[in-house]
């Protein structure tokens, strides 16, 4: 099969979310270091960093001023408040992504994740992580030591409002088991790689296998 006929299939974009502490972003970031053909959104925030966060590594840093102006400018393909923060996908380089047939990973709260299945229908995949327990949820936020303790205690009281979301999704994975969830949400992406829709070679690839003698 020729490269020719291979670049011709659409992009797609893969949501990921989870409350705080069940591990969507480790799980993330081990799925955009194993497939080079997926590639992290970096969304936007106006929080202030983390310990050890670099600026346009895990987010783009920005100052709640400009973040209303890019807001009203449309440059997001969607935006949120979380946890007294703002959060947002730059659109233009989504967009242009998916019409050259790479994927994106997000990783995104359920609000983010409804805008852009609203505006994406076709091309968005969304999958929640749950966590084993919430015992071991608020274990985790704590063993983590990257928020003060009245942070932990508000993203707690949060937990459950966001698991009830879990509905609205595609696939839900429980992580209790970090390798087992890992290749349940690679399975995910590599079958959903594979659907009819996103790979418009196969229509000219049959036409040509119709069309050889035999």
């Amino acid at each position: 099969m020729s490269n020719e006929v291979k670049i011709l299939r659409r992009g797609l974009l893969l949501v990921v979310s989870s409350p705080s502490g069940a591990g969507k972003t480790s799980l993330s970031r081990r799925l955009v270091a194993v497939h080079a053909e997926l590639s992290l959104s970096i969304s936007a925030t106006t929080r202030a960093p983390r310990p050890g966060e670099v600026d346009g590594r895990e987010y783009h840093f920005i100052t709640r001023d400009a973040f209303d102006r890019m807001a009203a400018e449309d440059a997001f393909l969607e935006w949120a408040e979380v946890h007294e923060h703002r959060y947002a996908s730059p659109a233009a380089p989504i967009l242009d992504a998916l019409g050259q047939g790479r994927d994106v990973l997000f990783d995104i709260d359920w609000q983010g994740a409804a805008a852009i299945a609203a505006k994406e229908p076709d091309d968005t995949v969304r999958v929640f992580i749950l966590p084993p327990s919430m015992a071991a949820l608020a274990r985790r936020l704590r063993d983590r030591a990257q928020d003060p303790r009245d942070v932990i205690a508000r993203r707690l009281g949060r937990a459950k409002g966001e698991i009830a979301r879990w509905v609205d999704y595609d696939y839900v994975i429980v992580n209790d088991d970090f390798e087992r969830a890992y290749g349940e949400l690679d399975m995910i992406y590599r079958a959903e790689r594979l659907r009819r829709r996103r790979n418009a070679w196969l229509g000219p690839f049959v036409a040509g296998l119709l069309g050889q003698e035999i």
